[in-house]
């Protein structure tokens, strides 16, 4: 479980390609630094599992359907990734629960300075319109962030200065893909409704202690 607070900005020094996965090898001193193998990351919204670390450097593989689902395929040399551990017990929940799963992509339409802040707009898969809510919450490659309007499967986010300087949101254009995730809460809401829908009943559940 992570919070959409971005704490490090990585760069990607490598990237080994097969036919089933592609191993990422990021440097990201201060996420590293405590890091183990076998540790979760959120890497630009993905959760990955750490394969490897390499004093300043971890290495993450991500498999066919990470790659079908998100924008990691799009990474290459150089490239900068948010980087966020994993949630400890007892920490300050500061963003919102981001689970680290991808439900689909977004494409960048226009970037508009808005005085010293920006508004992004963009536009994501239809089927993910009933999770799209005006003034609550969505993860942008794992940053968590408001939607500040929203029209059907098109929405805007309002970014601060700070965000805008400390993620790599500043690194993008319109055309570019971002990962998204929708709030969990709503995800869970719209399956049970689902089920009522068609005439399903919810489980019970027991009250007693």
């Amino acid at each position: 479980m992570f919070t959409g607070l971005v704490e490090e900005l990585g760069k990607v020094e490598g990237l080994e390609l097969s036919s089933e996965s592609i191993r990422i090898l990021i440097d990201a001193p201060l996420v590293a630094a405590d890091t183990r193998v076998s540790d979760s990351v959120c890497v630009n919204g993905v959760c990955l599992t750490v394969t490897q670390t390499d004093g300043d450097r971890l290495a993450f593989d991500a498999v066919p359907e990470t790659l079908n689902r998100s924008s990691l395929g799009d990474l290459r040399l150089g490239s900068r990734v948010n980087l966020e551990r994993s949630l400890a017990v007892g920490q300050r929940l500061g963003g919102h629960f981001v689970q680290g799963h991808v439900d689909a992509t977004a494409t960048i339409l226009s970037i508009d300075p808005r005085g010293n802040s920006y508004e992004i707009a963009l536009e994501t898969d239809p089927k993910l319109a009933p999770l799209l809510v005006e003034k609550g919450s969505i993860t942008l490659d794992g940053i968590s962030l408001t939607l500040a309007h929203v029209d059907d499967h098109r929405f805007t986010v309002a970014i601060i200065p700070f965000t805008w300087e400390q993620t790599t949101l500043s690194d993008r254009k319109p055309g570019d893909r971002v990962n998204v995730e929708a709030d969990i809460l709503g995800k869970h809401v719209l399956r049970a409704l689902a089920y009522l829908q068609k005439g399903a009943s919810l489980p019970e559940l027991d009250s007693e202690t």
